[in-house]
C-alpha cells in the first residue's frame, strides 16, 4: 500500500498511526497539496489528502473512508468498536476530535496563509473558538488515560494527530488549556508506532 500526504496533515497522519497500529506495511509518499497538486489528482480528483493505494491499484480518499476500510480488514483489533453503544461512544468522540481538528486547519489558513490584509479576524476568532470547545469537549472527556474504554482507540489516534497539529502550527490556542490532552499526546508519542509519524520539517 501506498499512503499519499505528508504527516503535517493531522489526517494524513491518523491514517499513518493506524496502519502502524495494525502493523500494516505501506509507503508513504510525502506529497504537498501545495506543491504535488496534479500528482494527487492521479489517485482523488479533489487534489486532497490522504489518499490509500492499495495495492491492487484501488485509490481509496477520505481519512474516514480509509480508516473505515482498515478496520475492516484489522477485524477484532479495530480502533472503532463493530456493534453498539461502545461503537457510537467513540464515534462520538472520534467525530468531536475531527470536527476540532478541521476548524484548526481552516484557523491556520484563515490566519496564516491568507494574503496579507484579506484575512477575516471574526471569521479566523470563530474558528478557533469552535477548536478550542471542541478540545475542551474532548478535555472533560479524559478521566483516565485513554477517552474511551479504558484503552487505545481511535479517538486517541485522532485527537492526538489534531492536537500536535495545533502545537506546531497554531501553538497560541493552546497555551496551556488542555493538559489532559498534552499529556496523552506525550504518552501516546512515546510509543514508536506513534511518535515515528510525527511530522519531520
Amino acid at each position: 500500500m501506498q499512503l499519499i500526504g505528508r504527516t503535517l496533515s493531522p489526517f494524513v497522519r491518523r491514517v499513518a498511526v493506524t496502519l502502524n497500529i495494525y502493523g500494516m506495511p505501506f509507503e508513504s509518499l510525502a506529497l504537498s497539496t501545495m506543491t504535488d497538486a496534479d500528482t494527487i489528482r492521479r489517485s482523488n480528483p479533489l487534489g486532497r489528502v490522504p489518499a490509500l493505494l492499495l495495492d491492487d491499484g484501488e485509490a481509496l480518499v477520505d481519512s474516514s473512508a480509509i480508516l473505515d476500510h482498515l478496520d475492516e480488514q484489522a477485524g477484532a483489533a479495530a480502533l472503532i468498536p463493530r456493534h453498539g453503544a461502545e461503537r457510537r461512544l467513540v464515534l462520538r468522540a472520534v467525530m468531536l476530535a475531527l470536527g476540532a481538528t478541521e476548524k484548526s486547519v481552516s484557523a491556520y489558513y484563515e490566519g496564516q496563509r491568507r494574503p496579507e490584509g484579506l484575512s477575516w479576524p471574526e471569521g479566523l476568532a470563530n474558528l478557533e473558538a469552535q477548536a478550542q470547545a471542541g478540545f475542551g469537549a474532548l478535555e472533560a472527556m479524559l478521566t483516565g488515560d485513554h477517552l474511551c474504554l479504558g484503552r487505545l482507540t481511535q479517538a486517541d489516534v485522532t485527537v492526538v494527530c489534531g492536537h500536535d497539529f495545533v502545537a506546531r502550527m497554531m501553538p497560541r490556542m493552546l497555551e496551556g488549556r488542555f493538559p489532559r490532552l498534552a499529556a496523552l499526546s506525550a504518552r501516546l508519542n512515546a510509543d514508536a508506532r506513534i511518535g515515528a509519524t510525527a511530522f519531520q520539517g
